[in-house]
Protein backbone atom coordinates (compact mmCIF):
# COMPACT_ATOMS: atom_id res chain seq x y z
CA UNK A 1 0.00 0.00 0.00
CA UNK A 2 2.92 2.10 1.05
CA UNK A 3 4.59 1.65 -2.59
CA UNK A 4 1.13 2.70 -4.28
CA UNK A 5 0.52 6.20 -2.44
CA UNK A 6 4.20 6.89 -2.97
CA UNK A 7 4.08 6.34 -6.34
CA UNK A 8 0.85 8.44 -6.97
CA UNK A 9 2.58 10.65 -4.73
CA UNK A 10 5.83 11.13 -7.33
CA UNK A 11 3.57 10.92 -10.49
CA UNK A 12 1.44 13.93 -8.90
CA UNK A 13 4.86 15.84 -8.34
CA UNK A 14 6.46 14.89 -11.80
CA UNK A 15 2.69 16.16 -13.76
CA UNK A 16 3.14 19.75 -11.45
CA UNK A 17 6.57 19.82 -12.63
CA UNK A 18 5.85 19.56 -16.16
CA UNK A 19 2.98 21.31 -16.03
CA UNK A 20 4.63 24.35 -14.71
CA UNK A 21 7.43 24.38 -16.88
CA UNK A 22 5.00 24.52 -20.01
CA UNK A 23 3.07 27.62 -19.11
CA UNK A 24 6.57 29.95 -17.88
CA UNK A 25 7.76 31.89 -20.51
CA UNK A 26 11.21 30.40 -21.44
CA UNK A 27 14.43 33.13 -21.93
CA UNK A 28 14.07 32.71 -25.65
CA UNK A 29 10.26 33.41 -26.22
CA UNK A 30 11.38 36.88 -25.23
CA UNK A 31 10.64 39.58 -27.94
CA UNK A 32 13.65 41.02 -29.25
CA UNK A 33 12.00 44.54 -29.02
CA UNK A 34 11.81 44.23 -25.48
CA UNK A 35 15.40 43.73 -25.59
CA UNK A 36 16.45 46.22 -27.90
CA UNK A 37 15.49 49.51 -29.25
CA UNK A 38 16.80 50.17 -33.10
CA UNK A 39 18.07 53.67 -33.72
CA UNK A 40 16.43 52.96 -37.25
CA UNK A 41 14.96 49.67 -38.78
CA UNK A 42 16.35 51.18 -42.16
CA UNK A 43 19.28 53.35 -43.19
CA UNK A 44 19.53 55.18 -46.74
CA UNK A 45 23.32 55.78 -46.89
CA UNK A 46 23.07 57.88 -50.41
CA UNK A 47 25.31 58.03 -52.88
CA UNK A 48 28.26 56.06 -52.70
CA UNK A 49 31.72 55.89 -54.89
CA UNK A 50 32.02 53.09 -56.70
CA UNK A 51 34.99 50.35 -55.65
CA UNK A 52 35.84 52.06 -52.57
CA UNK A 53 34.22 50.68 -49.19
CA UNK A 54 31.55 52.51 -47.14
CA UNK A 55 31.11 52.21 -43.27
CA UNK A 56 28.44 52.91 -41.32
CA UNK A 57 27.02 52.32 -37.88
CA UNK A 58 23.91 50.62 -36.92
CA UNK A 59 22.71 51.77 -33.23
CA UNK A 60 20.68 50.32 -30.45
CA UNK A 61 19.69 50.72 -27.04
CA UNK A 62 19.80 48.10 -24.46
CA UNK A 63 16.31 48.36 -23.34
CA UNK A 64 16.01 45.53 -20.82
CA UNK A 65 17.30 45.56 -17.02
CA UNK A 66 20.30 42.69 -18.03
CA UNK A 67 23.04 42.98 -20.36
CA UNK A 68 22.63 42.36 -23.75
CA UNK A 69 25.11 40.30 -25.60
CA UNK A 70 25.50 40.55 -29.68
CA UNK A 71 25.83 36.98 -30.19
CA UNK A 72 26.28 37.06 -34.12
CA UNK A 73 25.80 39.52 -37.21
CA UNK A 74 25.38 38.21 -40.65
CA UNK A 75 24.98 39.87 -43.96
CA UNK A 76 22.70 38.82 -46.64
CA UNK A 77 25.74 38.78 -48.98
CA UNK A 78 29.41 38.77 -49.51
CA UNK A 79 29.70 42.48 -50.17
CA UNK A 80 28.49 43.44 -46.55
CA UNK A 81 31.06 42.95 -43.65
CA UNK A 82 29.24 43.49 -40.38
CA UNK A 83 30.98 43.57 -37.10
CA UNK A 84 29.17 42.56 -33.81
CA UNK A 85 30.06 44.67 -30.39
CA UNK A 86 32.67 42.64 -28.40
CA UNK A 87 31.51 43.45 -24.97
CA UNK A 88 28.04 43.32 -23.31
CA UNK A 89 26.00 45.98 -23.54
CA UNK A 90 24.78 47.10 -19.78
CA UNK A 91 21.15 48.51 -19.77
CA UNK A 92 20.17 51.68 -20.61
CA UNK A 93 23.09 52.20 -22.98
CA UNK A 94 24.20 52.48 -26.65
CA UNK A 95 25.48 49.48 -28.84
CA UNK A 96 26.62 49.63 -32.01
CA UNK A 97 27.39 47.05 -34.95
CA UNK A 98 29.74 48.38 -37.73
CA UNK A 99 28.48 47.64 -41.13
CA UNK A 100 31.51 47.70 -44.14
CA UNK A 101 29.79 47.94 -47.36
CA UNK A 102 31.66 47.14 -50.53
CA UNK A 103 30.44 48.58 -53.87
CA UNK A 104 31.18 46.42 -56.65
CA UNK A 105 29.00 47.92 -59.43
CA UNK A 106 27.04 51.35 -59.92
CA UNK A 107 23.37 50.30 -58.92
CA UNK A 108 20.63 50.87 -56.54
CA UNK A 109 21.37 48.59 -53.73
CA UNK A 110 18.93 46.71 -50.99
CA UNK A 111 21.39 45.03 -48.29
CA UNK A 112 20.38 43.76 -44.84
CA UNK A 113 22.28 42.60 -41.85
CA UNK A 114 20.71 39.93 -39.45
CA UNK A 115 21.75 40.61 -35.52
CA UNK A 116 21.21 38.19 -33.15
CA UNK A 117 20.91 38.22 -29.42
CA UNK A 118 21.98 35.90 -26.84
CA UNK A 119 18.97 34.46 -25.33
CA UNK A 120 16.10 35.42 -28.12
CA UNK A 121 15.75 33.35 -30.50
CA UNK A 122 13.88 35.85 -33.07
CA UNK A 123 16.75 38.10 -34.81
CA UNK A 124 16.42 41.56 -35.81
CA UNK A 125 16.41 41.90 -39.59
CA UNK A 126 17.64 45.52 -40.69
CA UNK A 127 17.98 47.81 -43.98
CA UNK A 128 20.03 49.38 -45.82
CA UNK A 129 20.02 50.68 -49.03
CA UNK A 130 21.57 53.71 -51.19
CA UNK A 131 23.14 53.77 -54.76
CA UNK A 132 26.49 53.38 -56.06
CA UNK A 133 27.94 55.54 -58.68
CA UNK A 134 30.77 54.91 -61.24
CA UNK A 135 33.69 57.07 -60.22
CA UNK A 136 34.44 59.83 -62.56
Amino acid sequence: MKKIVFSLFVSIAVFSLSLNAQTKPSAASVSIDKVIKMEKDSYDVGKIPQGEPYTFYMQFSNISKKPVVVENVMAGCGCTIPEKPQQPIMPGKIGKVKVQYNAAGPAPFHKDVTIKIAGVNEPKVVMFNGEVVAKK
